[in-house]
């Protein structure tokens, strides 16, 4: 994809930032190879690539789903400054 310097104005006016004549310069050929660089990756062929969901081949060590605590929910309710049908009743916040 070729970009022009009239488009990097427009990009420049449409982001409302005053660009000089020597930055837009710059800028066209800082997004030339962005571009470029772009068009080199698309051009690799990644069919046969399997999507990774990390970049080292890592597996998360999983463990049987069991409880491993007693049920302490009245011990903890008893201490509670008010609790009400099994719930915790705090002060309201937002009128």
């Amino acid at each position: 994809m070729e970009i022009l310097l009239t488009d990097v104005y427009r990009i420049a006016d449409l982001a409302r930032v005053e660009i000089q004549t020597d930055e837009a310069q710059a800028a066209l050929e800082q997004l030339s190879n962005i571009f470029n660089l772009i068009e080199q990756m698309q051009a690799v062929d990644t069919a046969e690539i399997e999507p990774m969901s990390h970049a080292q081949d890592m597996k998360l060590r999983l463990r049987q789903d069991i409880v491993s605590e007693a049920d302490r929910h009245e011990l903890f309710q008893s201490i509670a400054p008010q609790v009400e049908a099994g719930l915790y009743l705090v002060p309201k916040v937002i009128e």
